[in-house]
């Protein structure tokens, strides 16, 4: 798991569920670790749909991110290598995380934990995408302390644009008090329907107030994508030739040219 520097974490949040957020962070990770990069995904929402999307069962789970959180393991104990796939790796989760909510209400610096657990697998990834909580609590709080930047995935709905301005603002709250270097990485369009007249209306306002973030690849309503989850694959290993595939995959190519921009800055 030997990587040419320092990871760099990358946090999947919306506030809003049904939005694709799962979805996105499974088939992103899936498809940079395609383009041959070393990639780990994080599943930080307790419903465990992540480990479940990759193929990892409850049974067959062991030590997973709880336990990273209680000190009872090392992060190096929990991550599991994705089989099916050369350059993906998956730090699990289950129902057991709900419990971290209330055990760290009273910790001190509770905001970081995740930052110190985290930290050490740095040195063995090219990206680290983390795959918040459909909401704003402290586990999500830990995970956008801990990312260098955020992906939003966005359903492109009328309330979308209500649920934006809010997690921006917290964005913002949490840049200020916590994570001076957090910015936004990206605007993703997700559940794309191009016959649906408010799908164009809804995304010409997300470009118009986000232009430079928002990504140029958009992801359509897909049958394949709703299916994969269930067989325990990401969709490029599912049906590499449905649009959900090669839009994704599509993404992961512009996802890395904006990180070789960047480093040439």
């Amino acid at each position: 798991m030997k990587s040419n520097g320092r990871g760099k974490i990358i946090a999947f949040a919306n506030q809003k569920g049904g939005v694709g957020k799962t979805t996105s962070a499974i088939n992103l990770a899936a498809s940079v670790a395609a383009l041959g990069k070393k990639v780990l995904l994080v599943d930080s929402d307790p419903q465990g749909n992540a480990s479940s999307g990759l193929g990892v069962a409850r049974k067959d789970m062991g030590q997973h991110l709880y336990h990273c959180y209680m000190d009872s393991s090392s992060v190096d104990t929990a991550i599991q290598k994705i089989t099916t796939m050369e350059n993906l790796w998956l730090l699990p989760t289950q129902m057991d995380l709900i419990g971290v909510e209330v055990e760290l209400v009273a910790a001190q610096n509770r905001e970081k934990v995740f930052a110190r657990i985290i930290e050490p697998a740095r040195s063995s990834f090219d990206y680290i995408f983390v795959d918040c909580p459909p909401s704003l609590g402290l586990l999500t709080l830990n995970s956008l302390t801990a990312a260098d930047s955020v992906i939003i995935p966005m359903q492109c709905e009328y309330f979308a644009l209500e649920g934006l301005s809010l997690l921006v603002q917290s964005i913002r709250r949490i840049k200020k008090s916590y994570n001076p270097e957090l910015y936004i990485e990206g605007l993703l369009l997700t559940m794309f329907d191009r016959r649906n007249n408010l799908t164009h209306l809804v995304a010409q306002e997300i470009k118009k107030h986000f232009a430079k973030q928002t990504y140029n690849t958009v992801i359509p309503r897909n049958v394949r994508l709703s299916e994969s989850p269930s067989h325990g694959k990401p969709v490029l290993l599912y049906d590499r030739r449905s649009s959900g595939a090669i839009s994704y995959l599509g993404l992961g190519k512009e996802f890395l040219k904006q990180q070789r921009r960047r480093s040439a800055k």
